[in-house]
């Protein structure tokens, strides 16, 4: 019964937002890029280092995002997306005196910004990007990602640094859906997703997991942080 409640609330919120007028929106910029070792190297000059995962004598292989771009030595452009989702900020806010209420709201605003992203993904890989057009998937295909390519999101496991969004709002610009930055990365409204798209049909998510200090120290030079700084972001 409670989860029939829960249910049957979540759809009150839902038709409260659009009684309100809230909307989820979402922009993608598709980028020329390579590989660089463990970096993707924009074509307009920036870099985006990234992290790769570290076993101790594990016959997986070590991944990082930048395996699924193509390597620099070849001589051939490849492309990455970027993109950004968020639904509108007073959306997360109704309900401010009634707690499970504005819970509700919160987790529904969550939701339809990943769900914006994910419509959004669908129409890159069949239209915008097109590298699949002939796509014809379920809802249920999708939300089991039976799709061409992967969507990793800054801070979750393959894509964990979340000083990241950092690079992606100057190549984004947030403010564009009203979206700023704390200092230490993390998006305001927290209904709100960012990260990269990446075409390679053998792309999938992976969790870095613990990195060395080697590493550490290596990836705040690409970064051109001091690791220390860099710490607080993983």
């Amino acid at each position: 019964m409670e989860a029939v409640k829960l249910f049957n609330d979540a759809w009150q919120t839902l038709d409260y937002f659009i009684e309100c007028g809230y909307r989820s929106h979402a922009i993608v910029r598709l980028m020329d890029a390579n590989a660089d070792g463990e970096d993707i190297l924009l074509y307009t000059g920036q870099r985006i280092p990234l992290l790769r995962q570290q076993h101790d004598g594990s016959a997986e292989p070590c991944l990082c995002l930048s395996d699924y771009v193509m390597p620099v030595d070849r001589g051939k452009k490849d492309r990455i997306g970027l993109f950004l989702s968020s639904t509108d900020a007073d959306a997360e806010k109704s309900f401010g005196s009634d707690a499970y209420r504005h819970m509700l709201a919160q987790t529904l605003a969550d939701r339809l910004a990943e769900a914006c992203i994910e419509k959004t993904h669908q129409h890159v890989r069949t239209t915008l990007w097109g590298y699949a057009p002939h796509e014809r998937l379920t809802p249920h295909e999708l939300f089991a990602g039976r799709y061409q390519g992967i969507r990793p999101a800054v801070g979750y496991p393959s894509l964990p640094d979340q000083s990241l969004n950092f690079i992606l709002d100057s190549l984004l610009d947030f403010s564009r859906l009203n979206v700023s930055l704390t200092e230490n990365g993390a998006m305001n409204p927290h209904a709100s997703v960012s990260g990269l798209m990446l075409a390679h049909p053998q792309a999938r998510y992976f969790s870095v997991g613990q990195i060395g200090k080697d590493q550490l120290l290596d990836y705040a030079r690409r970064r051109g942080m001091q690791a220390e700084e860099l710490e607080k972001f993983l």
